[in-house]
């Protein structure tokens, strides 16, 4: 019997940055981890990066990189990139899923970054083999639609009672992504063990629309201004001004 997705090889990919903007914001920190199967230790690699902007006060807060210590320890960008999306293209050229909580922030963060320092756009690395993404948030929205609360990464690992050691650090968040992902895998089983990751690629770009929709009609009940972008797991560019 072949092993279900969730039970095989994974990897994850996290990102750490000057703000939440993927437009104009920078990367500081990224990490991608592999883990072979469920309980072995994950290998990790991880970068530094010196983002040559200035990191706000708000985003030291969260994650505890400081400008003068980016300065001082982070590399240039441009090389970092490049290694990031040859490290993803790695896990798309084998068939391992990677794991991104909230994809479209942290793919399209990568995908900015690229065109910025590379002249290249993300999915030029996934031409030759596609990038199977499985995002934890999406699928516990949609496979337990009905509870409430928040659904961050720190509250999924709660509700599904992994451990996240060093938050907002890439590398823990990232290996907390992937145990989550493996939980949501376990607890839906019946409704998951069926699909290839291939076919849940593409169910998830259909239930985060849905999710948007139903976002932005909440947003325009409660008078919110926000636009919800429907685009997973990478958002497109913006059309560039006339």
């Amino acid at each position: 019997m072949t092993t279900c997705w969730y039970e095989g090889p994974l990897a994850a990919f996290d990102t750490e940055t000057t703000g939440v903007d993927v437009e104009t914001d920078r990367i500081v920190s990224a990490a991608v981890v592999v883990q072979d199967a469920p309980g072995m230790r994950p290998r990790v690699s991880r970068w530094l990066v010196n983002p040559g902007v200035p990191v706000p006060a708000e985003a030291t807060a969260v994650h505890g990189l400081t400008e003068n210590h980016l300065q001082r320890n982070g590399r240039w960008p441009a090389p970092v990139m490049y290694e990031i999306a040859e490290a993803l293209a790695e896990q798309a050229h084998v068939g391992r899923p990677v794991v991104v909580m909230n994809a479209p922030f942290d793919l399209t963060m990568l995908d900015r970054e690229l065109r910025r320092h590379r002249a290249s756009a993300l999915g030029r690395w996934f031409e030759a083999a596609p990038l199977l993404v499985l995002d934890p948030r999406v699928l516990d929205k949609h496979l337990d639609r009905y509870r409430k609360g928040r659904r961050t990464l720190t509250d999924l690992c709660a509700h599904y009672g992994i451990a996240l050691e060093g938050a907002h650090d890439a590398a823990a968040d990232a290996v907390a992504a992937l145990e989550v992902t493996r939980a949501v895998g376990r607890r839906f089983a019946s409704r998951l063990e069926r699909l290839a990751p291939g076919e849940l690629h593409t169910l998830q770009a259909v239930w985060h629309a849905a999710q948007a929709r139903g976002l932005q009609a909440w947003f325009a009940r409660s008078g919110v201004d926000e636009v919800v972008d429907p685009a997973w797991p990478l958002r497109p560019d913006l059309p560039a001004a006339a």
